[in-house]
């Protein structure tokens, strides 16, 4: 289960990192570069880009959601901890009392 919603995640990231790319902003996007602008095809693939770009935003935050859950119940990290050293046995020194040291 968690592999195949890390597939869909990854795959929806790209598609959303390209859809984001091809859209003409102020400076223009990808689209002005390649030639194929909101001008030559027209208003309608600026608002299929549009639609794109919110259908892949919201199937990026729910898969998002979706592994921070299931990572949550697996309790694993991808850290591993450090191994715990025992302390080393400090010896004994004898604390001097009132009765064994001599009195002046």
């Amino acid at each position: 289960m968690y592999a195949l919603v890390l597939i869909v995640h990854l795959l929806v990231s790209f598609i959303l990192i390209a859809v984001i790319l091809l859209q003409a902003g102020r400076g223009g996007g990808l689209a002005d570069f390649a030639g194929a602008g909101s001008s030559a095809l027209g208003t309608r693939a600026s608002t299929y880009l549009t639609k794109a770009t919110t259908v892949c935003a919201v199937i990026f935050l729910c898969t998002s959601m979706i592994l921070a859950v299931l990572s949550a119940q697996q309790g694993r990290s991808l850290m591993r901890p450090l191994p715990v050293k025992p302390a080393a046995p400090v010896a004994a020194t004898p604390v001097p009392t009132s009765e064994t040291t001599p009195s002046p």
